[in-house]
């Protein structure tokens, strides 16, 4: 691939990483189908794969599809989590690992394959790539050897794992060097790596979208703190620093990151993607690019140039859709099978909870994700993309149903809080305990901010009904509530500090890198109280 670019061969390079987005869903089902039927004979010779199958070995997708029963993690263990590579279709290049579930098992344990490692990498290099082209065969943005600040959890968490793929395949300029970062806590891997970025420059990002505001909002914070007499022997920063403050000057707004790096791609991902790319695109001049990846799937879509709708990646994945009510359906009633369709069989504005099958020699078949993706159309005529478009909606359980007429999913409420602009440092929500109308959200506002609660409650939940795309399943909510009486929404305001506080606590007990901040929906009782820390706030 590096070979391509040096010998400026962008048009070999772009159908070798981004091919796919020419794909009619025939081709793309063509595909999906012959790596499948390759799968199905990796997995008939393995232990894992013969249990999973039982006595009848599918040899044809129709016999797949009818005759193996969905799975969860659980259905992996121990072979998984104990990493038994003897069990397994394909010996793996390495493992990789999420969180697991509380008091099951710390992590949940994956092994991807050389040829599967080899496609991810060269999957990554097709997201740098559209994170900062401009429309199609557009990949002169792209330089060799990428300079980055290393902002995401280091291997074997996925995420530093793919890094990881991607620099063994396509070198990146890590800053701190990635041997180096890896081994460091995540606040001195911003700090060293904001340093670097002021003398050496910075091409691009990557990371939760969360996590780039955040480091965004560090950078914007200690570069207005840096002396500019201090970078005089430094004379690469100084430039960069004065350079930029200049530019924020003549623009007549306040200095920005992006006045000091003209970032060429910004690559993120997440529930808070669509939420926060406003403050990503104030912050670094760029909108970040939404993927969707997880560790059981490695990368399953991508935005592309136009930062909307992502498009599915044949080759990684079998791809299923469970229909929402049959996904539902199920969660109520343990013994019941849902049925799925096939990327050619989704409808558009439907929701579907997502099945994978990893290709490759990958273990999981029919793996139960939890997600639950929203298909935005079939295709996207304005680039003559002819698959359908996705976006992520919640994971399967994170809801919050009120009275069965209104089912707020974290993406609404925290859209209504970005809508009202109050400055806010975190939030969670639940339904109100012996209730079925209220909800609950304990929010913590930043340092000297104020409100009149019942304003803000009033605002808020005018917002989230306006998001609610069940317009007249909200206007019957509304009348109940007004019925029952009593408010709909209830915010509380949380100390200064309460979720920082948390989340040293979490980390002095040893708690998993996933585990340090609380959830945003359905929190537990331990969890409030930790927040809240016995102290009580008065309602104003």
């Amino acid at each position: 691939m590096l070979s391509l670019l040096r010998e400026s061969r962008e048009d070999e390079l772009w159908q070798l990483c981004c091919g796919f987005l020419d794909l009619n869903i025939q081709q793309f089902m063509d595909i999906q189908n012959r790596l499948l039927r390759e799968q199905l004979q990796l997995l008939a010779r393995s232990r894992l794969g013969r249990r999973l199958f039982g006595a009848s070995v599918p040899v044809t997708v129709e016999e797949f599809r009818s005759s193996v029963p969905f799975t969860t993690y659980a259905d992996y263990c121990p072979e998984l989590l104990e990493r038994r590579e003897d069990t397994l279709p394909v010996k793996p290049l390495l493992w990789q690992h999420t969180s697991g579930r509380t008091g099951e098992y710390a992590y949940k344990w994956v092994p991807i394959t050389a040829e599967a490692s080899r496609r991810v990498a060269r999957t990554l290099l097709a997201v740098a790539i559209l994170s900062a082209c401009r429309e199609r065969s557009h990949i002169t943005r792209l330089s060799e050897s990428p300079r980055m600040v290393y902002a995401v959890a280091p291997r074997p968490y996925t995420s530093g794992t793919m890094v990881y793929l991607l620099n063994e395949a396509f070198p990146l300029r890590c800053m701190p060097p990635l041997a180096q970062a890896e081994a460091m806590a995540f606040e001195d891997r911003i700090r060293d790596g904001f340093r670097m970025a002021l003398r050496e420059g910075l091409d691009g990002f990557g990371g939760l979208t969360l996590a780039l505001v955040a480091v965004g909002e560090q950078m914007l914070a200690r570069t207005k703190t840096v002396s500019l007499t201090a970078l005089l022997s430094q004379p690469a920063a100084l430039a960069r620093l004065a350079g930029g403050r200049l530019k924020s000057i003549i623009a007549g707004r306040p200095f920005l990151p992006q006045d000091v790096w003209p970032i060429k791609g910004i690559v993120g991902g997440g529930t808070d993607s669509a939420v926060l790319r406003e403050r990503v695109k104030t912050l670094w001049g760029r909108y970040p690019l939404d993927t969707y990846s997880c560790t059981e799937g490695f990368l399953i879509a991508t935005q592309t140039w136009d930062f909307q709708g992502m498009t599915f990646i044949p080759d990684l994945n079998y791809i299923e859709f469970i229909p929402e009510d049959e996904s539902a359906r199920s969660l109520a009633d343990r013994t019941y099978s849902p049925r799925s369709v096939t990327l050619d069989g989704v409808k558009a504005g439907s929701v579907y909870e997502m099945v994978l099958t990893n290709f490759h020699g990958g273990p999981l078949t029919r793996y139960r994700l939890g997600d639950m993706v929203r298909i935005l159309s079939l295709g996207n005529d304005n680039l003559k993309i002819t698959v359908p478009q996705m976006t992520f909606e919640r994971r399967a359980d994170d809801l919050i149903d009120l009275a069965g007429f209104v089912r707020l999913t974290e993406k609404t409420i925290w859209q209504s809080i970005e809508n009202d602009g109050i400055p806010y440092e975190d939030w969670t929500a639940r339904k109100a305990i012996g209730t079925t109308t209220r909800l609950e959200l304990f929010l913590e506002l930043k340092k000297g901010a104020a409100t009149s609660i019942p304003e803000l409650e009033d605002r808020l939940y005018t917002e989230m009904m306006r998001l609610d795309e069940r317009v007249n399943a909200a206007s019957i909510y509304h009348t109940l509530v007004a019925m029952v009486g009593g408010t709909p929404l209830k915010v509380t305001l949380l100390p200064a500090g309460a979720f920082a506080a948390y989340t040293r606590r979490q980390r002095e007990r040893g708690a998993d890198l996933a585990h340090l901040k609380p959830p945003h929906i359905n929190p537990s009782s331990e969890t409030l109280t930790s927040l809240l820390n016995g102290t009580a706030v008065v309602r104003t």
